[in-house]
């Protein structure tokens, strides 16, 4: 999927920009997660890590974001990034995750800069925390499960995402996706 006419004629669409996950800490993380984890754990296609969560913009809007999540990719420095602890909120449970040499926080301000130039993003007050959500609950179930096997990673790239909410749960379609360091 890629442009604004992709989106199916939509004059708003529900954007989010992120770093995806090669084919093996998706394995290793799926294969976790049906061990370890409880309800509505979130499926393999939707695995990520949010860089920028946009929400509803218009279409006309999304030519500037993915230039800009496509320079701020071009710039990053090597990103490894390994998970510390798991950690509840009211509503998700996530790997929150080591970023050695700081590169992917350097990435995300990159591209929070830009897209605040853009008009179309206001940073959070909290600093970006470098996170992987893999589970959603109504009630939180209070998990101490202890962390996968991943080490150290890299992502995959860097997405430009649109998010389809449903009664089943959300669907993220690539939009377009680009290289990290160029």
């Amino acid at each position: 999927m890629k442009g604004p006419a992709s989106v199916g004629g939509r004059e708003r669409a529900r954007l989010f920009c992120a770093l995806r996950l090669s084919d093996d800490v998706l394995d290793a993380v799926e294969a976790w997660g049906a061990e370890h984890l409880a309800e509505r754990i979130v499926p393999r296609p939707n695995l990520h890590i949010t860089l920028a969560f946009l929400g509803h913009r218009p279409v006309a809007e999304l030519d500037g974001i993915c230039e800009a999540t496509r320079a701020a990719a071009a710039r990053a420095g090597p990103i490894r990034l390994e998970p510390i602890r798991y950690r509840e909120t009211r509503s998700v449970g996530m790997l929150a995750l080591d970023d050695e040499g700081g590169a992917a926080s350097t990435l995300a301000l990159d591209l929070h800069v830009r897209l605040e130039r853009l008009g179309v993003y206001e940073r959070e007050a909290r600093t970006w925390l470098p996170h992987l959500t893999v589970v959603r609950f109504r009630q939180r179930p209070r998990l101490d499960p202890p962390l996968p096997p991943l080490g150290r990673f890299s992502p995959s790239d860097a997405t430009v995402y649109l998010s389809r909410l449903s009664p089943s749960g959300a669907q993220y379609d690539v939009v377009e996706s680009f290289a990290l360091g160029g």
